[in-house]
C-alpha cells in the first residue's frame, strides 16, 4: 500500500485518490496514443476531445446551459482580479466590491488601479468574521458589476445565500468553493476558480462566463487579458496548461460520479459538522474564527487557549498523519480545509484527535 496521509492544506489541496490512480496509469500512454497528455499537442483532436468534455462536464454538474461558456486560463485567480476590471470596467462606470477576506480585498486593490470602484459593504471591522447581509449592502449607481468572493479560504467564511443585485451583472471568485454545494448559478454572470483547491492542480484556472456578458467585453485590451480572444479560440489562444485540464476533467467526472453537487454538498455539510460539533462542545477550548452562521464548510479556522497549544496540536496532528493544519498567519491558530477530494475517514480522524487533544491539554 502507498503512505497517504490525510492532507487538510488549503491550497494546492488534496485530490481523489482513484484520480490520482487513473492519471498514473495513463500517464506514459494515453489511450493508445504511445505518448502522454503532457506530450500531446494542444492542437490535436484528442486535446480538443479532453478540453470540449471537460467544458461539458463543467456546465451539466453546474446546472447551467449553452448560454455560458467555459474557459480554461492560466495566471490563477490573482490573474482575474485584474482581467476582469479590464474587460468590463470601462471609463467612467464603477464596479462594486463586497469585501470579506484577503482575496476579496486584492481583487478590489487591482480594479482601483484600472478603473473607479465601490464597497458596497465590508467585513473588515470584525476582522472578517462574518459575511454582511443584503441590508448591509449600499451599491453603487448603476455599477458596472458587483464582484464578492464566495468563500474566504483564510478567515474560513462562506456566502450561505446569493445577495440580490438586480440586472447588474453578478461577479464571484469561487476558488475554494466551487462545485461543493448546489447553488442557483444562473444567478451569476460571471464565476472563476483557481483550480488548486477544489477542481484539481495548480496550473489552470476555470472562468464560467455568459455569452451575454461577453458580448460587452473590451476591445481595446491585448488579446492575452481579453476573454472575447480566449472564447473565440474555444480556450487555446495559447498552449494551455494542458496536463491539469486533464486531471481537472478526471476530477469533473469523480464528481459526476459520486452523485453531482446535491450528493457532495450533503457530504461537505457532514464533514463541517464533525469538526464544528468539537469545537461547540469544548466549552472554549476551541474558538471559532467565524460567527456561526457565516462558518464556511470548506475551511474550518479556530483558535487554542494560546501559541503553546496551538503549535502542540498542528506538531502533534502531523505525527498522526493529519497535515497542514496550522493557519494563515494573518489568523493564526488552526485551518482545516475540506475540500471536495477530503474523505470522510480524514475528517472523523480529525475530530478523534482534537477530543483527545483537549482531554490531554485542556
Amino acid at each position: 500500500m502507498v503512505y497517504r496521509v490525510y492532507n487538510f492544506n488549503p491550497g494546492p489541496a488534496t485530490l481523489p485518490l482513484t484520480v490520482l490512480q487513473e492519471a498514473q496509469k495513463e500517464l506514459l500512454d494515453y489511450r493508445g496514443l504511445g505518448m502522454s497528455v503532457m506530450e500531446m499537442s494542444h492542437r490535436s483532436r484528442e486535446f480538443e476531445e479532453i478540453v470540449n468534455s471537460a467544458e461539458a462536464l463543467m456546465l451539466e454538474l453546474l446546472g447551467l446551459s449553452t448560454e455560458y461558456q467555459v474557459l480554461f486560463l492560466q495566471g490563477g485567480a490573482s490573474l482575474q482580479f485584474a482581467m476582469i476590471p479590464l474587460n468590463f470596467l470601462p471609463p467612467g462606470a464603477t464596479a462594486d466590491y463586497i469585501l470579506t477576506g484577503s482575496f476579496a480585498t486584492k481583487a478590489l486593490q487591482e480594479a482601483e488601479k484600472l478603473g473607479k470602484t465601490h464597497v458596497a459593504a465590508s467585513a473588515k471591522n470584525s476582522n472578517f468574521r462574518s459575511i454582511p447581509s443584503q441590508d448591509e449592502i449600499k451599491f453603487s449607481e448603476s455599477p458596472a458589476y458587483v464582484h464578492i468572493t464566495s468563500n474566504n479560504t483564510i478567515y474560513g467564511t462562506q456566502w450561505k445565500y446569493i445577495p440580490d443585485c438586480g440586472e447588474v451583472p453578478l461577479v464571484a471568485d469561487m476558488s475554494s468553493d466551487i462545485l461543493s454545494r448546489e447553488l442557483e448559478m444562473t444567478r451569476f454572470s460571471l464565476v472563476y476558480a483557481g483550480a488548486q483547491k477544489n477542481l484539481g492542480p495548480a496550473g489552470v484556472t476555470v472562468v464560467i462566463i455568459k455569452k451575454s456578458l461577453l458580448e460587452g467585453a473590451s476591445k481595446n485590451i491585448p488579446a492575452i487579458l481579453s476573454y472575447k480572444a480566449h472564447a473565440e479560440a474555444r480556450s487555446l489562444y495559447n498552449t494551455p496548461s494542458s496536463f491539469s485540464v486533464y486531471i481537472l476533467r478526471l476530477v469533473l467526472n469523480w464528481v459526476k460520479e459520486k452523485g453531482g453537487l446535491k450528493a457532495i454538498g450533503e457530504l461537505n455539510k457532514k464533514k463541517a459538522a464533525l469538526i464544528y460539533d468539537v469545537i461547540d462542545a469544548s466549552e472554549g477550548f476551541y474558538r471559532g474564527h467565524a460567527l456561526r452562521e457565516d462558518r464556511s464548510d470548506m475551511n474550518v479556522t479556530f483558535r487554542l487557549p494560546d501559541d503553546n497549544r496551538e503549535k502542540a496540536f498542528a506538531e502533534e496532528a502531523a505525527k498522526e498523519g493529519l497535515i497542514g493544519l496550522k493557519g494563515h498567519r494573518s489568523v493564526g491558530g488552526i485551518r482545516a480545509s475540506l475540500y471536495n477530494a477530503m474523505p470522510l475517514e480524514g475528517v472523523e480522524a480529525l475530530a478523534q484527535f482534537m477530543k483527545e487533544f483537549l482531554n490531554r491539554k485542556g
